[in-house]
């Protein structure tokens, strides 16, 4: 008797499964860690906010000669009259410096004690390759016009000792005040330019030439949960495959992804939206024109998340829209 049980939940498991997996939509857990995306984000959208006219880029990926590689830059603000290289440590607990000038952090609630590397003399290499990054590129700054902070935007973020005034504390940065007809930001150090017209001439030429430097690429999934990293490859079946062999990082900018058909005993489909991208002009401009194609709900995208070495797969049908970058 309790083995005929045992055996009819196995096949109700397995039925619902396959029900479910037909029926609905593919509601998969994912491991997915988007809090550093949001974080990114969240700093970027009230920096502008604070500094009207200002543009933040995200997730950059500058190449680094020395090590020939690339080096991961979380935001870069660029005003009218500066540009601010920034970290963003969404670190929380009671964070101390040890003796080697790491970072303690020490939350209790979790009961965990974590060590990361001063993050200032971090970001102060990174704004070096960035400079070089830039005159390559035909951008030579004036002397101290790019500078550099560390923001800790956690509020649960405690410091236990004096930071150096390039780290915004998490009451620092609730205190900072939107500019208001300001000639200069709070953290210029005197005029570099002569002249609004000059200004604003530097400031297109870097914003277009930082537009176009290379960069995460962005996957959002269905929840608003995003990640950066960089998308790799699709994975599927043949025919899947040779209907998305035009989507190619030289020509293709964005993805949408949007599931047409919901009831199938074979298999549902996705409707793949993208639109062609022309790096030859000025920053990347999308046509007017979209592209689609639909493929099975169970083709994958390989991914590999920033900072890390594992490759995730992720199904179409859970994915909302990819964007990549040069």
């Amino acid at each position: 008797m309790k083995l005929t049980m045992f055996a009819e939940l196995i096949c109700g498991l397995v039925f619902y499964r396959i029900f479910k997996r037909f029926f609905f939509d593919d509601d998969a857990e994912f491991d997915l860690d988007s809090s550093r995306f949001n974080a990114l984000t969240a700093v970027a959208k009230r920096l502008e906010k604070l500094y009207a006219g200002s543009k933040v880029y995200v997730g950059l990926q500058i190449p680094d000669p020395d090590s020939a590689s690339r080096k991961n830059i979380d935001l870069v603000l660029v005003t009218n009259h500066e540009a601010i290289v920034i970290s963003v440590k969404n670190v929380s607990g009671f964070v101390s410096v040890d003796k080697d000038g790491n970072w303690v952090c020490t939350d209790k609630k979790h009961r965990r004690t974590d060590r990361l590397p001063n993050p200032v003399p971090e970001i102060e290499h990174l704004v070096s390759i960035l400079e070089g990054y830039l005159e390559q590129r035909g951008v030579a700054l004036p002397e101290g016009y790019l500078s550099y902070k560390v923001i800790c935007p956690d509020p649960n973020f405690c410091q236990s000792v004096p930071f150096p005034p390039e780290v915004i504390t998490y009451g620092q940065w609730t205190q900072l005040k939107p500019e208001h007809n300001s000639s200069y930001s709070g953290w210029i150090k005197g005029a570099l330019f002569r002249g609004k017209k000059s200004q604003e001439s530097f400031s297109e030429k870097l914003n277009s030439v930082l537009c176009t430097a290379p960069a995460c690429d962005r996957l959002e999934v269905k929840g608003n949960k995003c990640i950066l990293g960089e998308f790799l490859e699709f994975k599927g079946k043949q025919e899947d495959l040779r209907a998305l062999r035009k989507i190619k990082r030289s020509k293709v900018s964005h993805m949408t992804f949007q599931k047409t058909s919901m009831f199938s005993f074979v298999h549902s489909e996705v409707q793949v939206l993208y639109a062609l991208c022309d790096y030859r002009v000025e920053g990347p401009s999308w046509s007017s024109q979209w592209k689609e194609v639909a493929v099975r709900s169970s083709t994958e995208v390989l991914f590999r998340p920033q900072n890390s070495t594992r490759l995730c797969k992720y199904k179409l049908s859970t994915i909302t829209s990819i964007s990549l970058s040069v």
